[in-house]
Formats: C-alpha cells, structure tokens, sequence
C-alpha cells in the first residue's frame, strides 16, 4: 500500500503575514472599475428617473436630456462617496452613505409627481436604515481607526 510521506513542518511562517485575496486584475483595470461600477449604476438610476418623469408617456429630446444629466451627476457622486466614505471614521462613513441614499432615493421618488412631504418622510426612512446597516457593517467589520479586522 502506498502512503503519503511526512511534510516537514515550517519552522519560518512569518508572524506578521497577513492573508490577501487573491487579485486577478492589473491596477489598471480596477482604476477603471472604480468608474465603470458608479456609471452602469448611474445608468440605470438615469432611466429610471427619467421614466418616472414622463410618467409612461412618449420619450422626448428633454427626458433624454434629464435622463443623461442624473446618469452623470449620480455616477460623479456615487464616485465621490466611494471615494470618500472610506477615509472617514465609521460614523461618518456611515452618515454619507445616509445622506447619499435618502438624497438619491428622494430624487427617485419625487420624479413620479408625489406629494413632497411623502417624498421626504420616506426617504429619510430609507437613509435611517440603509445608516443603520452601514454603520452596524463598519462597527462589526472595523476597529475605532478605521481599520479592516477580519
């Protein structure tokens, strides 16, 4: 019968190695991601809000203006927040991602012509959760400076 044979024991594992992901990806292609992933957001957060604002009537040159103009002020905010968010101390962090979402949600829901009261009691209901969660994920997942611990 054949056996496997000993490993010998490694007597030099570094202390202070780390464990890494793996990155299949050049620093080039994730400085694009970063653009790449808010834009196919905007995108779709730019029809959106465009269909809300025709309210399902004919598609016109001045709704495909709005529909590009929100495509491009979403992605450069999205952008800015991912960019910034993560510098901050995690009540901070957790404070933009509140304000960015109810700020985005209520930009969404008033194109469909309600009421502006509503529009403003539920989206800071959606910013107080999605705060919530985000401040819950980086109080769990980060020490008091920031700092990933897994």
């Amino acid at each position: 019968m054949a056996h496997a044979a000993p490993v010998p024991a490694r007597t030099t594992t570094p202390a202070t190695r780390q464990p890494r992901t793996p990155d299949f990806f050049s620093h080039r292609a994730h400085n694009i991601g970063r653009w790449a992933g808010p834009f196919a957001i905007g995108l779709v957060y730019g029809y959106w809000a465009a269909a809300n604002r025709r309210s399902g009537g004919p598609i016109t040159t001045g709704n495909l203006v709005f529909g590009f103009v929100t495509v491009i002020v979403f992605t450069v905010l999205m952008a800015g927040v991912l960019y910034l968010a993560p510098r901050l101390r995690r009540e901070l962090h957790a404070f933009v991602w509140f304000l960015f979402s109810a700020a985005a949600f209520g930009f969404l829901y008033n194109q469909s012509g309600e009421s502006v009261l509503l529009t403003v009691g539920l989206s800071l209901a959606f910013g107080v959760l999605v705060g919530l969660f985000c401040f819950y994920w980086f109080y769990t997942h980060e020490d008091a400076q920031g700092h990933r611990v897994h």
